[in-house]
């Protein structure tokens, strides 16, 4: 079994808070992560995906959260009954101890009816996503932290190329898909948009078009790396502009989308501000398009690998924001030159580093045009730039801008998992 970097943050959060909510997709281990730190407390579990334990959650809520009075009550997928949040609420009043629930939801509880703000500083809310490339290598992925530490040397040449990067984007992060074969990995993610949309998607929204989410993830998995067009995505959908917004909101409180919102600099007025919306799993975007490693062989689909990468390298760094002790936002920049950087982190203390994705394996100056705009921005809060690339050197191309292996992501100074 494969050791996850956020159970030492969950444990930690036990220490000092009442509620614990670890948020997730479906199927990215939230119930395993849960179970193990069960068993290491001595605590009970429930999840509310059984029909008999979610009646008995309805019939009396109260009850319920006091099952396992003085010791850790785990309740997996926790959205499924609203009711339960009033009752937790109750009982951490009554007795403020730490320590004393862990949810998880396959839901963004913000999103769901009847909870609202009734557990406002009570909990503790903390976000699991797919496995890391570090965590696939039984390593605790640092490039986040080393990056604000304006790191430039990942050591040797990497082995891997893009073929490799490829494959790994293709395989995705969810536990079930990332062994199986192309074929089989698509079937299940197909299987596993069906269940969504069947189920878990007419429990948190009555909307009119639900059978239409798959169609809107493959219209997003087709723009990865894509400004938010919402006028074009509304007319391929056949629905009014102004209807759309819902449905895009559920994706993200099932989520399946990630929104980065548009970075803006005080210093000037010229950046764009429309969001990017992606897949958050790379692999639910190249089965959704039908992308295999062979497919985006160069010059085979135009622009395909690249946004694809991109994705993948979003996904890899959102994972790494939940374990690192930078604690930054993630967004994008474009200005009305048409200068990029695909990802930018902002730390809590205002200091940035820019990254951009090529599925090239060589640079070219035009490639750190919008790294150079962001460094002349910011003067000394820009930390460094990185253009993580297909190729095997780590190599100076600007003023506090480096060339780099996508694999840095995950080697940088890898530390084991197994380590404390």
């Amino acid at each position: 079994m494969l050791l996850r970097a956020m159970t030492p943050v969950v444990t930690a959060a036990l220490e000092d808070t009442r509620i614990v909510m670890v948020e997730g997709a479906r199927q990215v281990g939230k119930s395993t992560l849960a179970a193990q730190i069960c068993a290491t407390q001595g605590g009970a579990h429930v999840t509310l995906d059984d029909d008999v334990a979610r009646a008995a959650a309805r019939r009396d809520p109260e009850a319920f959260v006091t099952q396992n009075r003085g010791g850790l009550l785990v309740i997996d997928e926790a959205q499924r009954v609203p009711e339960l949040f009033l009752a937790l609420k109750l009982q951490v009043d009554r007795d403020p101890a730490p320590g004393r629930y862990l949810v998880t939801g396959s839901a963004d509880f913000h999103h769901v009816k009847g909870v609202g703000d009734s557990l406002a500083g009570r909990t503790e809310r903390l976000l699991l996503y797919g496995f890391s490339q570090g965590e696939l290598r039984g390593k605790a992925d640092q490039f986040v932290d080393l990056a604000f530490e304006a790191w430039h040397s990942p050591g040797g040449p990497s082995p891997l190329g893009r073929a490799d990067y490829l494959a790994a984007a293709t395989a995705g992060s969810y536990p079930e898909a990332v062994s199986r074969t192309e074929r089989r990995r698509s079937a299940w993610f197909r299987s596993y948009l069906d269940a969504i949309v069947g189920r878990d998607a007419g429990e948190l929204a009555r909307l009119a078009k639900l059978r239409d989410l798959p169609k809107l993830l493959d219209l997003i998995a087709a723009r990865q790396g894509h400004e938010l067009d919402i006028t074009s995505l509304a007319n391929n959908l056949g629905m009014p502009r102004t209807t759309l917004g819902p449905y895009l909101e559920l994706l993200g409180t099932l989520f399946l989308t990630q929104s980065l919102p548009a970075w803006s600099p005080s210093a000037t007025s010229r950046a764009i501000k429309s969001p990017k919306v992606m897949l958050l799993d790379s692999g639910l975007a190249a089965t959704l398009r039908g992308l295999t490693t062979q497919a985006m062989s160069p010059g085979a689909i135009p622009d395909a690998a690249g946004g694809l990468l991109e994705g993948f390298v979003a996904g890899e760094l959102r994972r790494q924001l939940g374990w690192s002790q930078t604690d930054a936002r993630i967004s994008h920049f474009r200005d009305r030159d048409r200068r990029e950087v695909d990802l930018v982190l902002e730390s809590r203390e205002g200091l940035v580093v820019g990254i951009g994705v090529k599925a090239a394996g060589s640079i070219k100056v035009a490639d750190t045009r919008g790294l150079a705009r962001l460094r002349d921005i910011l003067g000394r809060r820009f930390v460094a730039g990185y253009i993580l690339n297909t190729g095997p050197r780590a190599r100076l191309v600007g003023e506090r801008i480096w060339a780099m292996p996508i694999d840095a992501l995950w080697e940088a100074a890898p530390v084991s998992l197994n380590q404390p």
